[in-house]
């Protein structure tokens, strides 16, 4: 197991480092962007712990670039901003979890083996919520080992959710990932139509509502 810490405050990334390897984690870390984002970039790592504070760069840009190579790589996100709103705005962007600052270190440690095993599973051609399975090689899902027929759209959406599992999802985002036109898409109730799809196929309760914007496979 291999991490990466991206974190400026040199005594706190010391401590995470001397904490996980403790723990039988392998860490680097780095005190700057530029450093992190090269080794992100060019090594290989089970999850990323990204302080969003690190001074001239905008962390959209960071995120950005990592996600260019690291596409599946857990990436936790560390700040000292807490608001829901954040929360929400990060997640839904492109970081797999976060954690605000001050933290206990056990909590990191569990968040961390959290997200790489879950990473582990999506890695696989296998992904099971409860009693639904998903094979991504043959593009089947099943209800208790019963086949649930899907067209592709419905596929491709449900598949998306169970791969972004306890992830707050917008409207926008899944017709950006799943539909791949979001201009055609944006007025329309095309998500909301296809949800019920689902529901109505697979579980009513197992793809929940935020608001009406947002849905989340708890």
């Amino acid at each position: 197991m291999r991490v990466l810490i991206i974190e400026d405050n040199k005594i706190l990334s010391k401590n995470i480092n001397k904490f996980l390897e403790l723990n039988w984690i392998n860490s680097e870390f780095s005190y700057t962007w530029k450093e992190g984002l090269y080794l992100a970039l060019t090594q290989n790592y089970d999850c990323i712990i990204l302080d969003l504070n690190l001074g001239d760069i905008d962390w959209l840009d960071i995120c950005f670039q990592l996600r260019k190579k690291q596409k599946t790589t857990p990436i936790l996100i560390l700040s000292a901003r807490n608001t829901l709103q954040d929360k929400i705005k990060w997640l839904q962007i492109w970081w797999d979890d976060y954690l605000t600052k001050p933290f206990e270190y056990e909590e990191l440690l569990a968040r961390i083996h959290s997200l790489i095993r879950r990473n582990d599973t999506i890695k696989s051609n296998i992904i099971i919520i409860d009693n639904i399975k998903i094979d991504t090689n043959s593009k089947r899902i099943y209800k208790n080992n019963i086949e649930i027929k899907l067209t592709s759209l419905e596929y491709n959406l449900f598949t998306y959710l169970a791969k972004h599992q306890w992830q707050i999802l917008s409207k926008e985002i899944l017709l950006e990932k799943v539909w791949w036109n979001l201009e055609t898409y944006s007025l329309s109730r095309t998500v909301d139509v296809y949800i019920s799809y689902l529901r109505k196929k697979i579980d009513k309760d197992i793809i929940k509502t935020k608001k009406g914007l947002w849905y989340i496979i708890e």
